[in-house]
C-alpha cells in the first residue's frame, strides 16, 4: 500500500512540475517573441486586466495600512497641488482629462467616482508611491508627506464636491 501511495505522490509531483515547465516555456515564449501587444493604443486582454487591477488593489491596501493621516487635515489645501498635479489625468468635477491621458493604458481613472473606493491611508499612499507602469508618478520624492496628506484629503471630497465648489478652490489650472 505505501508503494502504491508513494507512486501516487511521485506522479503528483512529475505532474505539477511538467505543468510548470510548459507554464514557464510559454511564458519566455511570449516574452522573447514579443507576442503580447504593449501599445497603448490597445486595451489589455480582460485576464490582463484582472490580474493588473486586482494585484494593484491589493498591494496598495497592504502597504497603505501602516500610515496614519495627522491631526487637522483640512482637505481644500491640497486642491492647488492637485490642479497642478493631478487634474490633467484625473479630471475634476466640471473639468474634463487632458486629452492626451485618454491615450494612456491603463487609463488613469476620473478621481470624482475613484476615490470613494479608497481609504485616505490608500491614496497617500498611491501619491506617495506612485504606480509601476501605469503612468503615476511617485510624487514622495519631490513633495514633502504634508502636501501629500493635503493631496489625498482633497481627492478624498471630490466624489461630494460640485464643480463651482472646484472652480472656486486653489485657482484655476489650465489643462
Amino acid at each position: 500500500m505505501n508503494e502504491r501511495r508513494n507512486s501516487i505522490v511521485l506522479g503528483l509531483i512529475a505532474g505539477a512540475a511538467g505543468v510548470l515547465v510548459v507554464l514557464g516555456a510559454t511564458a519566455l515564449i511570449i516574452v522573447y517573441t514579443g507576442a503580447y501587444n504593449v501599445a497603448a493604443t490597445e486595451e489589455h486582454a480582460a485576464v490582463t486586466r484582472w490580474a493588473f487591477d486586482t494585484t494593484f488593489h491589493h498591494s496598495v491596501e497592504r502597504r497603505a495600512a501602516t500610515f496614519v493621516p495627522p491631526d487637522g487635515l483640512t482637505p481644500t489645501a491640497g486642491a492647488a497641488a492637485y490642479k497642478a498635479m493631478c487634474q490633467h489625468c484625473h479630471a475634476g468635477p466640471g473639468v474634463e482629462q487632458a486629452d492626451w491621458a485618454s491615450g494612456m493604458r491603463p487609463r488613469p481613472p476620473h478621481l470624482m467616482e475613484a476615490a470613494a473606493d479608497w481609504e485616505l491611508s490608500e491614496v497617500f499612499w498611491l501619491v506617495r508611491h506612485g504606480v509601476k507602469m501605469s503612468g503615476m508618478p511617485a510624487f514622495g520624492p519631490t513633495h514633502d508627506d504634508e502636501t501629500i496628506w493635503s493631496i489625498a484629503a482633497f481627492v478624498k471630497e471630490l466624489p461630494a464636491m460640485t464643480p463651482e465648489r472646484y472652480a472656486a478652490l486653489g485657482g484655476s489650472q489650465a489643462q
